[in-house]
């Protein structure tokens, strides 16, 4: 594989060892089995691949966050090396690579970025429209793969590609797991042991919801979740969504399903100063 930090570079190695079509997958690095997940099915779908990793200031909210965000370069380069092949590359650009001046775009998604992440992270979907397009037009890929654990993020990228009319097919791959249900995130690796040591109950919380989907009403369900969370120590939910899959508006009452739509559990939750999110199909009809 081809490590590239410029855009002219990314340009360049394109014209001269890509032929065919190319998958892509962003990533902010601190690389686990879900990324490589994605860079697995993207290997399977397409002839090449590519794999960026940058941490996006555009789309933090939060400075401290930023800043605490895990950076892990050289063990992501080693486990990308085993997987990739010569003429797939890794573009590692410096911020000002990405954004050499500001980047005033303001992009406006409707309903979509009004629930769940939007109000409590403002702005984060916005910056990451900014990257991922600026990415999709650095990189040109045929494809790109991104993981089902961010719902709303991948919601908001297929809306970003359609308003831009952007020649992107997006993939949302399955989410992985650890042994003991915990979606995997590059952020489980700032959980402290006694936070880690429970944290597979945020899925059996939400398998829990599963279980309950079909004949509970939506309260009970979103109660058993919020409750059993919140009974965990050093553990609180932000929120915890029903929604419709593609609109993501909430549902509040049984009697908004639609029987041609599918419903997903959301939930956003701290487990001491870690936020965490996962979220699950429910089938409610």
């Amino acid at each position: 594989m081809k490590v590239i930090t410029t855009r002219k570079d990314v340009s360049d190695f394109r014209e001269t060892a890509v032929s065919g079509s190319l998958g892509f997958v962003p990533t902010m690095g601190a690389l686990h089995q879900g990324h490589i997940s994605l860079v697995k099915a993207a290997k399977d779908a397409c002839r090449h691949v590519a794999v960026s990793i940058f941490v996006n200031p555009t789309q933090f909210n939060d400075p401290s966050d930023l800043q605490k965000y895990p950076r892990t370069p050289e063990e992501d380069l080693n486990l990308l090396g085993t997987i990739l092949s010569d003429n797939d590359f890794v573009f590692m650009p410096e911020v000002k690579e990405i954004y050499p001046g500001e980047d005033t775009r303001i992009f406006d998604f409707g309903s979509i970025d009004k629930v769940m992440e939007g109000p409590n992270r403002p702005g984060h979907f916005n910056g990451v429209a900014q990257v991922v397009s600026t990415l999709f037009d650095i990189v040109m890929p045929d494809m790109a793969f991104f993981g089902q654990k961010d719902f709303q993020q991948v919601a908001i990228i297929r809306e970003m590609v359609r308003q831009m009319n952007l020649p992107v097919e997006i993939v949302a791959c399955p989410i992985i797991r650890e042994d003991d249900g915990l979606a995997m995130s590059s952020r489980n690796r700032r959980l402290l042991p006694q936070h880690r040591a429970i944290a597979g109950e945020i899925y059996k919380n939400l398998l829990r919801a599963s279980e309950m989907a079909p004949t509970e009403s939506i309260d009970s369900i979103k109660n058993s979740v919020i409750d059993g969370i919140n009974s965990l120590p050093g553990f609180r939910t932000e929120y915890f969504e029903i929604v419709d899959s593609l609109t993501l508006t909430p549902v509040s009452n049984r009697e908004q399903l639609m029987p041609e739509k599918s419903y997903f559990g959301c939930i956003a939750l701290y487990a001491g100063e870690v936020r965490l999110i996962d979220n699950i199909e429910l089938k409610l009809q």
